[in-house]
């Protein structure tokens, strides 16, 4: 499951580094040799010529310092190297590298986004000690943005409930899922989501997991539910279909666990489906 490594160590000042892995993004892709998808050696990145801003501190991986960065051209990728979307990376490059992209990619996002204040648009600086842009003329400080949504994975009797979402980045039968809205609680929204979706009520909600989603700054909490009352109704706008999955059923077919979507899945999977 796409995750930061236990190996890895969060830093929110830089340091100096001549061997540092560099995690460099232009639209939310990474920079990688084309020949065998390693990051950007010192040489690359110095001939990149990026913002001293634009660089900024990720943490220790077994040691060794990462940073993140990012570059508003696509055209400045040097000579045999690419640009490359997370998600094509998965099953391909190396598990811990990855996991600390994924953060990476979310701290290069929250650098580029805030290079001027939200408030007064003046211009930011990084403070030290902790991961914040402070305004230089009103003082208003600004984080890293972090979007949580909720999933569930509804239960009635040896049944569950899978959706296929209209919006989703793959056409699979899924958990539900949504994002909070401004004061909610988590299980708020698991009750909302669930009814706006497909019309049901639910209770007996159960934490199961989470994970953070680079796509690009998600918070995933998964829960179960189990069913309380109401029949299918989709709304169309969210949903294109959704129905039970019994262990008579033909299951969507496994796929590897990067998310803990697939993690919840199959948790609930029958044997042999």
């Amino acid at each position: 499951m796409l995750q930061t490594p236990a190996s890895f160590t969060p830093l929110q000042d830089p340091q100096q580094a001549d061997d540092a892995l560099s995690f460099i993004f232009h639209g939310g892709r990474l920079l990688v040799r084309e020949a065998d998808l390693a990051l950007p050696d010192q040489a690359a990145v110095t001939g990149l010529g990026l913002d001293p801003q634009a660089l900024q501190p990720v943490g220790l991986l077994d040691g060794r310092y990462c940073q993140a960065g990012w570059v508003e051209d696509e055209a400045r990728a040097p000579a045999g190297y690419a640009w490359r979307g997370l998600r094509s990376l998965f099953g391909e490059f190396d598990e811990a590298v990855l996991g600390v992209a994924g953060r990476a990619a979310q701290v290069a996002e929250w650098a580029r986004t805030h290079r001027f204040c939200g408030a007064c648009g003046s211009g930011t600086a990084r403070m030290s000690g902790e991961r914040c842009f402070k305004c230089t003329n009103c003082g208003h400080m600004a984080y890293p943005r972090i979007s949580p949504a909720m999933m569930v994975l509804i239960r009635k009797g040896d049944s569950v409930l899978l959706a296929m979402h209209t919006l989703g980045a793959v056409k699979r039968f899924v958990p539900l899922a949504g994002f909070l809205e401004a004061g909610e609680s988590i299980e708020e929204a698991v009750h909302r989501e669930v009814f706006e979706e497909v019309g049901l009520r639910v209770h007996n909600l159960r934490y199961f997991g989470s994970q953070s989603w680079p796509f690009p700054h998600s918070l995933m909490i998964a829960f179960t539910a189990d069913y309380l009352e109401g029949e299918i109704r989709t709304d169309p706008k969210e949903i294109l279909e959704a129905r039970w999955f019994g262990p008579d059923d033909e299951w969507p077919e496994r796929v590897p666990h990067v998310s803990v979507s697939s993690v919840l899945v199959d948790a609930h999977r029958p044997a042999g489906r």
